[in-house]
């Protein structure tokens, strides 16, 4: 049964009330028709209970806008959305058309900072989240008393004499649900070992990130990446009003082995009765979690990055002993569940094992 408008409707009770499941929740296809993303095509999504997002099937099945009962969740650079043609991965010319938005897919075969690997060079946080999808799918469809959507579509990156990996991500809400499935299948398509290094840069911004807002998480360690952020580790996990000139903190956290399931959640206690965002995902699967913190003019965010290797790059990844590798014909599954929380009681009932205050 779903839950909307503070009740529980089965879908006969539901459909007596309305004419089409479109007036509660929906995915709908769009297109944007000017500027930089022109041409870029976006799939709408609402669930009906309050969140809505938007899918971008040409920017490598990625989520650029994303709201909670009218208030913006995801942090937009001053890029915003624009086409995957205008991608650049040469050294950090990504960052010209990186639209952050709530989730930007950093990989397949490498990620994090530029290097040169044996010869070649390799910018910032890989190709996949600038290839279009093919495959796009959208399912729509009463199961029983639950409406389900799922937005599907496969990324492929591939080169001549190169490698040739699969991204197949499926998005499923149910309605009336605040939360969001992601169910990643990397496949090796090709004949020879290759790097996988994945990264889910989720990107997020004022008013869910101000000075009331915390981070609370299950890691056992934290290491800061550099200097500058080795100034900051008294104040992580917490956040400040824009700062002229701020220089970026990143810091690499290694969650609790005990904990099978990792959580992290931004929260902020000032926005309604309390409003959190949630990540929920399986160490077995993304071994490794890092904190983005932004605190600059006009660049005002905080990113939960649950990854497989830090982002410092493949060859001090290889040379550090974290790089993995997926041999060909394997599939790695990766499963990730964003949600929202609305005040202390619930972020405590549902994750009882976090000390959140």
């Amino acid at each position: 049964m779903a839950t909307i408008f503070n009740r529980e409707y089965t879908k006969e009770e539901l459909m007596k009330y309305i004419g089409d499941i479109s007036q509660v929740a929906d995915a709908r296809i769009c297109e944007i028709k000017t500027g930089r993303g022109k041409g870029v095509s976006v799939i709408d999504v609402r669930t009906g209970g309050g969140l809505s997002f938007s899918i971008l099937p040409d920017r490598g099945m990625d989520i650029a806008w994303s709201e909670h009962k009218g208030i913006p969740l995801a942090h937009i650079s001053k890029t915003g959305v624009t086409s995957p043609f205008s991608f650049d991965d040469e050294g950090i010319k990504f960052f010209r058309s990186f639209t952050a938005g709530l989730l930007t897919t950093c990989g397949l075969t490498y990620m994090g900072a530029p290097c040169i690997d044996d010869g070649q060079e390799l910018g910032v946080h890989g190709r996949i989240g600038n290839i279009p999808a093919e495959d796009v799918s959208i399912y729509k469809e009463w199961e029983g008393d639950d409406f389900v959507i799922k937005v599907r579509g496969k990324v492929r990156e591939s080169a001549y004499f190169a490698e040739n990996i699969t991204l197949t991500r499926t998005i499923t809400i149910n309605l009336g649900e605040n939360k969001v499935a992601f169910h990643d299948v990397v496949e090796n398509c090709g004949f020879e070992t290759q790097p996988i290094m994945l990264l889910y840069h989720f990107n997020f911004g004022h008013p869910l990130v101000g000075k009331d807002t915390k981070l609370f998480h299950t890691s056992a360690d934290i290491t800061p990446r550099d200097d500058v952020s080795s100034k900051g580790m008294d104040s992580y996990d917490s956040f400040h009003q824009p700062e002229h000139k701020y220089a970026e903190q990143v810091f690499f956290f290694d969650m609790n082995p005990q904990d099978a399931q990792v959580f992290s959640c931004l929260y902020n206690e000032t926005l309604g009765s309390g409003l959190g965002v949630y990540l929920n995902y399986k160490k077995s699967q993304l071994k490794l979690f890092t904190e983005w913190k932004q605190m600059g003019e006009g660049d005002y965010v905080v990113a939960m990055e649950p990854c497989n290797s830090t982002p410092i790059g493949r060859v001090a990844a290889r040379e550090s002993g974290i790089l993995e590798y997926i041999q060909p014909g394997e599939k790695r599954c990766f499963d990730i569940e964003l949600g929202i929380v609305e005040g202390k009681k619930e972020l405590k009932e549902k994750f009882p094992h976090i000390k959140c205050f």
